[in-house]
């Protein structure tokens, strides 16, 4: 059996009343969609009545802060939860490449090497290392001046003699 082929009128028929559907249902959302903002703008924000006296204004303003100050608590309560979601995301897209990941780790050879030998490899081959610090600190002997041991009692007349020496 062959297709029969649908006639280019009749094809162009069947688009404009697929348009024409599609129009009417994207009015259709949009008036809905403006019936929902104007309810929720009348719920959440009833019409502001300005009083006349300045005591009435001040309490209203207390009253609008008060507001402002519950509408920011809920707003950084919201930012801190779609920053925790976030970085569980994250962490869970991290999951998901690291089970994919065709790399899998090697077991480890055990090595017995020595610290000069260890650090020789770290170091590099132009750098000798020796473990024995202590062979490569210098050697100080201790001398004692003359004039510390002369040096007793009363340190004015240190400073008179030394004074007078010059």
């Amino acid at each position: 059996m062959s297709e029969k082929k649908m006639t280019s009128s009749r094809r162009y028929h069947l688009k404009s009343l697929l348009l024409q559907a599609g129009a009417s249902m994207l009015e259709a959302e949009a008036a809905e969609a403006k019936t929902e903002k104007n309810k929720y703008m009348v719920e959440s924000c009833p019409v502001l009545d300005i009083p006349g006296s300045m005591q009435e204004l001040l309490e209203l303003c207390r009253k609008i802060h008060q507001k402002i100050d519950a509408v920011d608590e809920e707003r950084y309560d919201m930012a801190t939860k779609v920053e925790k979601s976030d970085k569980e995301i994250n962490d869970l897209k991290a999951k998901v490449v690291e089970l994919n990941g065709k790399f899998k780790k090697p077991a480890l050879k055990k090595v017995r090497m020595s610290a000069d030998a260890m650090l020789q490899a770290l170091l590099g081959s132009k750098h000798k290392v020796n473990m024995d610090l202590r062979s490569n600190l210098k050697q100080v002997k201790k001398e004692l001046k003359e004039e510390d041991k002369d040096s007793v009692g009363d340190w004015r007349k240190n400073i008179e003699d030394k004074a007078g020496k010059r």
